[in-house]
């Protein structure tokens, strides 16, 4: 199946919005990535969970979120959020992001980073509008560094006790990105 409702297209993934008929995809992959993502990441994993987080993603301009789809089977490979979208002056936001398992290692949320960037970075009415973005890491989460750092985001520096994941307040390396800076392509 595909779709053509792709807010971006790669060469192998598309970036679409979430919608309410993902949720029983969408948690299927996020359940069967559990090892993948644990300790770093905690998507919704049953649709009563899904169903709210979809729709603050979809709503309002203070989110926006991308499913990564598989181009010619519009499969769900992950998915990338701009969170905290902040217009005006500052015109930032902060990403978050998860490759599902049958997905990670292929280069796919690589790819999808980086039309998430050029939508985020593109002038209102073709994109976000945005001049920041933000990714707030684990210091332990070597793949996730890899992906920001390929991408062309610079370490800004470190926050302790930043954010509350997995029952505690975690520590987190502030990586970030301006629409001036060079990205990886």
């Amino acid at each position: 199946m595909t779709f053509s409702s792709y807010v971006r297209e790669g060469e192998r993934v598309g970036l679409r919005s979430y919608r309410i008929a993902d949720g029983p995809e969408f948690t299927a992959r996020v359940r069967e990535s559990r090892d993948l993502h644990r300790p770093w990441l905690f998507p919704p994993a049953t649709i009563e969970e899904y169903e709210p987080y979809a729709t603050r993603l979809t709503e309002g301009d203070a989110r926006a979120g991308f499913l990564v789809c598989e181009l010619g089977t519009g499969a769900l490979a992950g998915f990338v959020n701009v969170n905290n979208i902040v217009r005006g002056a500052f015109r930032c936001g902060a990403l978050g992001y998860g490759a599902f398992a049958h997905a990670a290692g292929r280069g796919l949320l690589r790819e999808a980073l980086g039309l998430v960037l050029d939508h985020a970075f593109a002038p209102d009415g073709e994109g976000l509008g945005l001049h920041r973005l933000e990714a707030n890491v684990r210091p332990g989460n070597a793949a996730s560094i890899a992906l920001v750092r390929g991408a062309g985001f610079r370490l800004e520096g470190f926050s302790p006790d930043f954010l509350h994941v997995d029952g505690a307040w975690r520590d987190h390396e502030r990586w970030a990105l301006t629409a001036e800076m060079p990205r990886a392509r």
